[in-house]
This record gives C-alpha cells, sequence and structure tokens, in this order.
C-alpha cells in the first residue's frame, strides 16, 4: 500500500432518505451515532455506526453542491455501497505520491462536522480528504482517503458499542462481471497486490483491515443468499461484518449484510 495508508477506514452507504435509512440500520442492532451534518459547501448529512478501528456510514444529499454531485448522480440511479475510505496519516501526501505517479489525485479537501459529546457538550470533529479520480473507481466503486484530526470526537466509546456483537469490517465485496481486471485496477491504485479466495479476487487495504473483494454478483448472492437481482451488476454489492452474536444475512439500502461470528 502506499506508505501514508494504514487500511480501510469506513465504507459509505449512499441513501436518499437519511432519517428512513438510520430507522431501517437501528432495526438491525446497530447504534448510530447523532444525525451529522457536513460543511456547508458538502451539502451532505450522515449517521455513523463505528466499530473498533473502521465503520459505517450513511450518507445522504441535504442541499445541492457541485462537492455532492456524483453522489446525487449515483442515488439518481440506486441506494447502495457507493464508496469506501482509507485511513491516511497524511492527506497532502498521499496526493503528491499519487500524482508524482501520474494519477491526477486532487485534495486534500478539508471540512468538519458538530459532533454532541456524551458528556453534553459540543465538539467539531475534523477531516482532511484525497480523492483518486472519479474516472478511476474499480467496478463502479470510488475510493478516496480520510484524514482524521479528531479521533476522539469520531470513534467515541458509547457509539462503539453495537447491540448486534457487530466489532469490525471483514471484508467488502464488489460486484463485476470482470473481477480479475477490476481487482487489478483497485491494486494499482493502491500498490497493492491481488489474491485469489473461493473464486473471489481480494485486495487487502492493511494489517488488521478488510478486504475489497470483486466477484460477479451471483458468487456474491450466494454468500449470503441474497436474490442476485437485489444486487448491482457492477459496483458496492455487500459487507461481511465480524460480530459476536450470530445473525442472518439481511438486505438494507441496497447493501447485502453478511454477519460472520467472531471471537470475541
Amino acid at each position: 500500500m502506499i506508505p501514508t495508508i494504514l487500511g480501510l477506514d469506513h465504507v459509505v452507504i449512499a441513501v436518499r432518505d437519511l432519517d428512513a435509512a438510520a430507522a431501517q440500520w437501528a432495526a438491525l442492532g446497530f447504534h448510530l451515532s447523532p444525525r451529522g451534518t457536513h460543511s456547508e459547501h458538502m451539502g451532505s448529512g450522515n449517521y455513523t455506526m463505528m466499530f473498533g478501528e473502521d465503520y459505517l456510514e450513511l450518507l445522504g444529499v441535504l442541499a445541492e453542491k457541485p462537492h455532492n454531485a456524483p453522489l446525487r448522480g449515483f442515488l439518481a440511479k440506486r441506494e447502495g455501497l457507493e464508496r469506501t475510505a482509507f485511513t491516511t496519516t497524511d492527506a497532502g501526501a498521499g496526493v503528491a505520491a499519487l500524482q508524482a505517479r501520474g494519477i491526477p489525485a486532487t485534495g486534500p479537501v478539508h471540512f468538519g462536522r458538530p459532533v454532541p459529546m456524551p458528556d453534553g457538550s459540543m465538539a467539531e470533529a475534523r477531516f482532511s480528504v484525497m480523492h483518486w479520480p472519479v474516472t478511476e473507481a474499480p467496478a463502479g466503486l470510488r475510493i478516496f482517503a480520510c484524514q482524521h484530526h479528531t479521533r476522539h470526537t469520531v470513534w467515541v466509546p458509547e457509539l462503539q458499542a453495537q447491540p448486534n456483537g457487530v466489532t469490525r469490517i471483514i471484508r467488502v465485496l464488489v460486484a463485476s462481471n470482470f473481477p480479475n481486471k477490476a481487482a487489478e485496477h483497485l491494486a494499482r491504485l493502491t500498490e497493492s497486490v491481488v489474491r485469489l479466495e473461493d473464486g473471489i479476487r481480494l485486495v487487502p487495504t492493511g494489517p488488521g483491515r478488510a478486504d475489497i473483494g470483486f466477484a460477479p454478483r451471483e458468487t456474491i448472492a450466494a454468500l449470503g443468499g441474497f436474490d442476485p437481482e437485489a444486487l448491482p451488476e457492477e459496483g458496492g454489492a455487500a459487507l461481511i461484518l465480524g460480530t459476536t452474536i450470530p445473525r442472518p444475512p439481511a438486505m438494507a439500502n441496497g447493501c447485502g449484510l453478511i454477519f460472520q461470528e467472531i471471537t470475541p
């Protein structure tokens, strides 16, 4: 991996109705953060579901802005797993490293959102993000990297205790009719490698962090017993989540969820 990238940070689930989506995920046993509103130029809001080193983010459009045009384009077609973020220790250095390799990365973009803390005080979560070009999206999955300046406002212990026992993201599954090509594409963008496991092309993102796997949607559907037609032919399709409490697979906002029991 690129030296400033530590591994998968979070997964973005694009939704059309933020509050309705939050209720759906809460019904699956997730403990969601209070609703957040991003900086004005972003025009978006979110809910997060925090784990150990990673998390899920429900992201929706609150106001049409140039920055969220790609998100609005995605939502015009479907809801679901729209992009993944990597943890970066230095967003600016990451942009420079990619540009030096001829990849026209952009950023860093700085933004924040207010966060109500458990003691009743208000804090600000601050981030800097770097983006790979929107045209460089393996099998339609957009990627970016996030530098957390205020981790204590995001990884709040009270928000990390999930009633359904989920503690981490094990794997992001991306549907593709050309999985080998898509996996090699991601590996090139992140300076990683590809390995084959049970018919899925896997690209590791960093030690102890989730892999990103590419396979035809029929293969992904079979893993969770999903209707293949419920998954995209190309794009983010499902997540394998590590949990201490066994649960059956589920679908939420166009994303398949497979719960894999792990030792606490």
